[in-house]
């Protein structure tokens, strides 16, 4: 496991796709667009899920690295329109984290991770319901 320069490696993994989305990147991956890349986010997916079936860990971190590719490409193509990018992502995610964890992040005791799911089932509901502004 590398755990030293993470966050070098992410603006590394930041720059490669400003490149290749950029005017000399690459032609194809220049003609893609948030459609066009569903069916390789599907795929991906559904090899990962494969991976995790067979417990192949070494294929489990491989598909791991192509569904982060997925996230990039599309995070990529949002920052291109200025709609939202990788960071905003990752914001999005802490905070919902954040909000669905009380009883980590906040003063809710829970007694069993059965207690914990229901509350997390609770608050999901409750932000499909209002949709909170991250």
């Amino acid at each position: 496991m590398q755990g030293t320069g993470s966050g070098t490696k992410f603006n590394q993994l930041k720059r490669l796709f400003k490149k290749l989305r950029g005017p000399d990147g690459c032609l194809w991956d220049r003609s893609q667009n948030h459609k066009t890349l569903i069916p390789y986010l599907r795929e991906e997916t559904e090899e990962f899920i494969s991976a995790v079936r067979e417990n192949n860990l070494h294929h489990m971190k491989e598909e791991l690295g192509d569904i982060l590719l997925q996230v990039m490409f599309h995070s990529q193509i949002a920052g291109e329109s200025k709609v939202f990018d990788i960071e905003d992502v990752i914001s999005t995610l802490i905070k919902k984290l954040r909000r669905r964890h009380p009883h980590v992040f906040g003063n809710v005791r829970v007694k069993s991770a059965g207690e914990a799911i229901a509350n997390w089932k609770k608050i999901k509901k409750e932000d499909k319901r209002g949709t909170p502004n991250d």
